[in-house]
């Protein structure tokens, strides 16, 4: 039996992306899913970048830099956080 982790990038935009992670199990040809769904957001932010990179494969990082482009477009501040 073969684990497959499914990662889908929701609402992708240049300021945000919702990722949804879903664990299947391979059972003869026949794929179950596995455990509850993980659903995290990011902003296009610095602290928003460090951690996507953290929790994605090199792909899927690379997928979301090219619609965010080179540059933060969210400034995060303690109270909350500003689209620029």
């Amino acid at each position: 039996m073969e684990i497959k982790e499914v990662i889908r990038l929701d609402m992708l935009d240049e300021n945000s992306v919702s990722v949804l992670k879903q664990r299947f199990i391979d059972f003869d040809g026949f794929f179950q899913k596995i455990g509850g769904n993980i659903r995290n957001a990011y902003v296009n932010s610095a602290e928003g970048r460090r951690l996507i990179a953290n929790a994605l494969p090199t792909e899927y990082y690379n997928a979301v830099i090219a619609v965010w482009g080179s540059e933060p477009t969210v400034v995060e501040s303690e109270e909350n956080e500003e689209i620029i």
